[in-house]
């Protein structure tokens, strides 16, 4: 399992079309991946429950991913929300 607190950097946040895009992302992998942001645990494939965030621009979350392709995830998902 790897754990890691990112930052969102996608300037209109996680808005509808973002979350759809990263629930995409999310899904093109094996690995259990979730975002946390404080007492808020959500599956990152789920896109009613990334809704629920409301995640804003410059909000620090922590994403997980736990499974054959963790590193994978992770990466890509950084990539995203990195806006690169």
């Amino acid at each position: 399992m790897i754990k890691k607190p990112i930052t969102i950097q996608l300037s209109t946040g996680l808005e509808a079309r973002p979350v759809a895009q990263l629930v995409q992302v999310a899904s093109q992998f094996n690995s259990e991946i979730y975002v946390e942001i404080g007492q808020k645990k959500v599956n990152a494939k789920s896109i009613m429950g990334m809704m629920t965030l409301g995640l804003d621009s410059g909000e620090q979350i922590i994403l997980s991913a736990n499974g054959e392709d963790e590193e994978a995830a992770m990466t890509s998902i950084e990539k995203y929300l990195s806006n690169q």
